[in-house]
């Protein structure tokens, strides 16, 4: 797919893996925290708190996004932009569908 200059604009993430991935960091930080309290590590469980505060905070703005729905994003043949001619919609060539047996 060629560049278009639009990416950051329409750039798509996974959400649902986001959001487990966040899940699961937030689990191993509260064990992590609660771990390293309970051995007498005062420095490694205010780090892993820290960390749970900033896994918590992405896992709210993952929640976020995801109740948001998705936005409009137009398809493939809508160009980001009107051409620099002025002519009329651009027609996106399409790579041709070999049909193998």
């Amino acid at each position: 797919m060629a560049r278009t200059g639009s990416e950051p604009a329409t750039a798509r993430s996974a959400l649902r893996a986001r959001l487990w991935l966040s899940v699961w960091g937030v689990a191993w930080a509260i064990f992590g925290t609660a771990a390293f309290a309970l051995v007498g590590r005062p420095g490694w469980a205010a780090a892993c708190g820290v960390l749970w505060l900033v896994a918590t905070a992405d896992l709210v703005m993952i929640l976020r996004h995801i109740r948001q729905g998705p936005h409009y994003q137009p398809g493939r043949d809508v160009p980001p932009y009107p051409p620099a001619d002025g002519g009329g919609p651009r027609r996106v060539r399409r790579p041709p569908q070999h049909g193998h047996p």
